[in-house]
């Protein structure tokens, strides 16, 4: 018979038992952990990879529409509306007066608030009394000079305002009566008329992407009614090289795959003719008149001439085309290389991504009355310095030392140690090696830049450096220049020189309208702004230049097909600035102010279109600099409350767009919005703070957190254009640069 032991073995083993089922718990425990982090892991990989798949299927989108667009160019291109004289005129009203504050008289002072105060005694109560109507005596004194000082500036600006207004309006009319003459000299069949009403007509045209060149040099045969033009054709770097991109999961990295070289020549030849069809479709349209009877045109690109290697243009199209022949073709049905070789019997270059030229069929030079035009046609027969092309700008130079008697050659564009142009002065004593610097610059030239070619002078063993430029020296470039063999050229002795020796050039336009009332310089790109856009802003300001304003109106090259993404977080003195970044001596300052308590953050993204390069190209905050140095934020002196550093010589030679925006604060100014954001501008300032340029932007609104301020866009010839933003965020910064492809933790 058995029995139930009580005893210590049984205590034992019942703890035993515990000890076993606690274990196992916390086996099975460990399992379903590890279960679940595998798990987990499987989720996030499998996350990775589709994000990164999506990524590649994203790209090849892009890659698959941006062909696609190139092959519809013709098609799309033809559906733009067509160009008319109208189009260029300018209604014939200005803003209306708007003084601001200054049209409210003053309050003055109400007697029943001077009451005599205490007093118990009669003796008391006037003394009360007396000091009552003394204070109010005072203060009626003083309002009414502050109210006779209120008269005195509204009439003041009352005067200016009406100066401003008539020159205004007489600027306009010399507008329109310039855009009448040259319409009338069209039917006239005035050559100078019809080719500078024809350029206006290309270049101002809504048909051609933003990416794609407009240059253009023409002439008008009275006498055959042909216009006669060479025309700027795209880069075979406009066909993506890349057809498409997929993620490989092994090796987590995403896989290009090149376009085939036959295709992608196929297709650039195709781009070629429908760009030369299409320029032919906007002429012919454009031609009210009946002024073109036919259209010489050639299609070049810029290179170097195989025989002597010397930058020049290279023709890859050319056709000479009918009115009654191109008339009859339905341009949204044909193929463009068959229309362009066949029915019009024109000529294409075979290869032309290996720059195959082929002869023109006529040139402008062979008529006689030639003008080149970066738009809108020329300000002048003699050639705007600020927006000759870079090259052409060299050889100018090189012709004018030829010119004084030198042997003088361009350097080619890579290793040529900074040096533009190399000439030899044959005189005795005096002559020998000299070597030039060329800096097409519109601020002051840094006294940096004078110091590095003294140093190129003393590398290259030359007898003399010079440095010509087209804008000035400050006195610390005169103070290092002299005594040592350096020559400084500024603009205006330039175009002197260029004068003296029978060539020409000019610095910008020749004049421009006067200044609105109160404003610091015009807006750019905003003409039509009226004495103070209605901010009543103090009047007695100079004016400023717009630094960056082209004649071309601030169209940049093209949008980007893949900027990259980036992300940022809201963290504070995070990132530094890449080791061994240093800024570089020759850049300007952007310093910005405005009205208004609102604390902002003043930002700026290196892009290409609408894309930024990186993150590391967002600077901002967390992110004081670029990589390379070419931007970074810096701390403001007054009146800014911001300052950016960029060397726009400096940025990647991937960017095109340069942008400022400025967002609230949310730490400081918790709730706040931008509608204290007022009277704003851009100052441009030279390395020692001098101003040398002021541009205006948009004040901000009710509701909106950011603001684009603007964007300066790098032109075909290098220059940089300022074009006004204004688009504001009720998102803040983050769906600010979200659009810009930042992502925000």
């Amino acid at each position: 018979m058995s029995r139930r032991s009580t005893g210590s073995v049984g205590v034992w083993a019942e703890v035993q038992r515990q000890q076993q089922r606690q274990l196992e718990a916390d086996a099975r425990r460990q399992r379903e952990q590890a279960r679940q982090a595998a798990a987990y892991q499987r989720r996030v990989a499998q996350s990775h990879r589709e994000y990164r798949q999506a990524e590649a299927r994203r790209r090849t989108a892009e890659l698959d529409a941006e062909v696609e667009a190139l092959r519809g160019l013709l098609a799309a291109g033809c559906r733009a509306p067509a160009f008319r004289a109208a189009s260029l005129m300018r209604a014939e009203e200005v803003q209306p007066f708007a003084p601001g504050p200054l049209a409210q008289p003053l309050p003055m002072p109400d007697p029943r608030h001077y009451q005599a105060q205490g007093g118990w005694t009669a003796g008391r109560r006037a003394q009360a009394e007396a000091e009552a109507r003394a204070r109010f005596e005072r203060d009626w004194h003083a309002a009414q000079a502050a109210e006779a000082e209120r008269r005195r500036q509204l009439d003041a600006y009352r005067a200016e305002y009406d100066r401003w207004a008539q020159a205004r309006l007489a600027e306009l009319r010399r507008h329109n009566a310039g855009v009448t003459e040259v319409a009338e000299g069209v039917r006239r069949r005035d050559p100078d008329s019809v080719v500078e009403y024809f350029s206006a007509a290309l270049y101002s045209s809504t048909a051609w992407p933003e990416g794609f060149p407009r240059q253009v040099s023409a002439a008008y045969d009275a006498a055959a009614r042909q216009l006669i033009l060479d025309w700027e054709l795209p880069g075979y770097d406009t066909v993506p090289a890349v057809k498409s991109v997929r993620y490989v999961a092994g090796t987590d990295e995403d896989r290009e795959t090149a376009r085939p070289v036959t295709q992608r020549r196929a297709l650039y030849r195709e781009v070629l003719a429908q760009c030369l069809l299409l320029v032919l479709h906007e002429l012919f349209a454009a031609d009210e008149s009946a002024a073109l009877e036919s259209v010489a045109l050639n299609g070049f690109v810029d290179g170097h001439d195989p025989a002597t290697g010397r930058p020049s243009h290279i023709h890859l199209g050319t056709v000479m085309a009918p009115r009654a022949t191109f008339t009859e073709l339905r341009l949204e049905q044909v193929d463009a290389i068959s229309c362009l070789t066949g029915a019009l019997r024109g000529r294409l270059a075979a290869q032309p991504d290996q720059l195959s030229a082929v002869r023109p069929v006529r040139r402008p030079e062979e008529i006689g009355n030639r003008v080149v035009t970066h738009g809108g046609g020329d300000a002048g027969d003699e050639p705007d310095l600020f927006a000759m092309d870079p090259l052409a700008f060299e050889a100018l130079v090189a012709e004018l030392f030829r010119a004084m008697g030198m042997q003088a050659v361009t350097t080619q564009r890579s290793g040529d140690g900074g040096v533009d142009v190399d000439a030899l002065d044959p005189a005795p004593i005096r002559g020998g090696k000299i070597v030039v610097q060329v800096k097409r610059y519109r601020g002051t030239v840094p006294p940096t830049a004078v110091r590095d070619l003294y140093g190129t002078v003393q590398d290259v063993g030359a007898n003399k450096g010079v440095l010509v430029t087209t804008s000035r020296f400050g006195p610390g470039s005169h103070t290092f220049a002299n005594g040592k063999p350096l020559e400084l050229v500024s603009g205006a002795e330039l175009v002197d020189l260029l004068h003296r020796h029978g060539l020409s050039g000019r610095l910008g336009d020749a004049g421009g309208g006067a200044p609105a009332p109160g404003r610091a310089g015009g807006r750019a790109h905003d003409g039509d702004s009226g004495p103070d856009g209605g901010r009543g802003r103090d009047p007695g300001r100079d004016p400023g230049r717009d630094p960056g304003q082209g004649r071309d109106g601030g169209q940049g090259r093209g949008e980007g097909r893949d900027g990259g993404q980036g992300r940022s977080g809201r963290r504070r003195g995070g990132a530094a600035p890449a080791p061994g970044a240093a800024p570089p001596d020759d850049y300007s300052v952007l310093g910005m102010s405005w009205s208004g308590d609102v604390a902002l953050d003043v930002c700026a993204l290196v892009c290409r279109g609408t894309r930024v390069l990186s993150d590391d190209h967002f600077v901002f905050f967390n992110n004081p600099q670029t990589p390379d140095g070419s931007v970074g934020a810096i701390p403001a002196t007054p009146p800014d409350k911001a300052a950016i550093r960029v060397s726009f010589d400096g940025l990647p030679a991937e960017a095109d767009r340069f942008v400022l925006v400025a967002a609230v604060d949310p730490e400081v100014n918790p709730g706040a919005d931008l509608s204290g954001f007022t009277d704003a501008c851009v100052r441009l300032l030279d390395p020692a703070r001098s101003e040398v340029g002021r541009l205006e932007v948009s004040d901000g609104r009710p509701g909106e957190t950011a603001l684009v301020l603007g964007s300066f866009r790098r032109r075909p010839n290098g220059d940089w254009d300022f074009v006004l933003g204004g688009r504001g965020y009720a998102g803040g910064l983050e769906q600010l640069v979200g659009e810009y492809g930042i992502e925000v933790e």
